[in-house]
């Protein structure tokens, strides 16, 4: 089974939605310099950014943009291009082809069947 392992939320205004996850619950939030891109905080995690407690998930947030217009949620697969195929053999299509995200893993989003956008996540490393 295919855990669920992040978040993201798009915003129109990034400060505006930062202060408010932070003032609502309390979330910290953290920018990744030249990514354009907010790490999102909703649980402690230790020196190698690994949650603390099981459980919990973190996020990120960005920009609202097309094909990302609401919150996605992400889901950690053991072998990206296994997952898309499954995933269009399932009525649901890519819509943002895998891309590296540093030296951490793989990302790509996709179309549900319902028209929901999910995440796919693949750690690097993983078989």
């Amino acid at each position: 089974m295919d855990p669920v392992v992040h978040f993201e939320i798009p915003a129109d205004n990034l400060e505006r939605a930062q202060e408010f996850y932070n003032r609502v619950f309390g979330w910290k939030m953290q920018p990744v310099a030249g990514m354009n891109y907010t790490i999102v905080r909703t649980a402690e995690t230790d020196e190698k950014h690994m949650l603390k407690e099981s459980g919990r998930i973190n996020g990120g947030m960005m920009k609202r943009s097309v094909p990302i217009m609401r919150p996605v949620i992400t889901v950690q697969v053991q072998e990206m291009e296994r997952a898309l195929q499954k995933l269009k053999s399932a009525g649901g299509k890519v819509v943002k082809e895998p891309f590296a995200v540093g030296t951490m893993g793989i990302s790509a989003y996709a179309q549900d069947s319902e028209g929901n956008i999910i995440g796919l996540w693949q750690n690097l490393g993983s078989s």
